[in-house]
């Protein structure tokens, strides 16, 4: 389809500005009533979400080999389990309804996309949520345990012992902590995305990436000691995923200039016949 059609295409699909409001409004809708919904059934739930959160602890507790590998979290306050309940749902809610909120987005701006761009976006709006769930599967499998593990190991006490030290998590602060951990993992994922959707616009090259590895390297750590608790194990594992996801956004971003490259040799290829048509015809 040439740029003339792709454009007579958007034209057809314009509509005055209160059309283009009320459909906004649609897809408001659509998506606070989707995160509603699954607010509600992750409410209803939420006990039984936090006891599998809980899950990654009870294998640290295992790990640490603590007597009776016994799991114990306390809250303080009468509303603080009532109100992590109500976090929990929220979180839930937003992951559930994610895909319905990114599919109403992409619905409402796809009228103003070329055709190409809407074949182009199209799969990164399935690869960002597969990429969020892969960094919450890591945090979830492996991360947590070990950062559990880690803060377990610092207990003191036994037999003999005059002063013991055990660890009780609040429920609020475990729930913090790997929410924190998901989000910040969840977001590192999506690099790729956005480094290739930058590349494919031309906002980035792969030899400006390249180039900026070394700030690269040190600001993956720098976000790492923000983002995670103030623990050796977190923090290099979020630093090390998000140093190699920059290197295949490297990789990706060369990918897009090769296929660009190459789709302008063989633009340039078929006008070159095209001139040369009549110039032999004439002959």
């Amino acid at each position: 389809m040439t740029k003339t059609s792709d454009e007579d295409e958007i034209n057809q699909s314009s509509a005055p500005l209160i059309e283009h409001l009320i459909e906004l409004r649609t897809r408001l809708m659509w998506s606070i009533g989707g995160f509603f919904v699954a607010f509600l059934v992750c409410f209803f739930f939420a006990k039984d979400l936090f006891n599998l959160l809980v899950i990654p602890f009870k294998w640290a507790v295992h790990w640490a080999g603590l007597p009776n590998d016994k799991v114990e979290l306390i809250y303080t306050a009468p509303q603080e389990f009532f109100f992590t309940q109500i976090k929990l749902a929220m979180f839930g809610g937003l992951v559930i309804a994610f895909p319905l909120i990114a599919t109403q987005i992409y619905k409402f701006i796809a009228p103003g996309l070329y055709k190409n761009e809407r074949r182009a976006f199209f799969p990164f709006l399935v690869a960002s949520p597969i990429l969020f769930l892969l960094g919450a599967a890591l945090v979830y499998f492996f991360f947590t345990p070990m950062v559990m593990w880690f803060f377990l190991a610092m207990q003191q006490g036994g037999p003999g012992s005059d002063v013991q030290i055990s660890l009780l998590p609040k429920v609020s602060e475990y729930l913090s902590l790997i929410m924190t951990l998901i989000f910040s993992f969840g977001l590192v994922f999506q690099l790729p995305v956005v480094t290739t959707l930058m590349a494919r616009v031309g906002l980035l090259t792969s030899q400006t990436l390249a180039e900026k590895r070394k700030w690269a390297i040190v600001i993956a750590f720098v976000v790492a000691a923000v983002l995670t608790p103030p623990d050796p194990i977190s923090q290099i594992g979020l630093a090390l995923p998000t140093i190699l996801l920059y290197e295949i956004s490297i990789w990706t971003a060369r990918l897009i200039e090769r296929k660009r490259e190459e789709e302008r040799m063989a633009s340039e290829s078929s006008e070159a016949e095209e001139t040369s048509t009549p110039a032999t015809l004439k002959s």
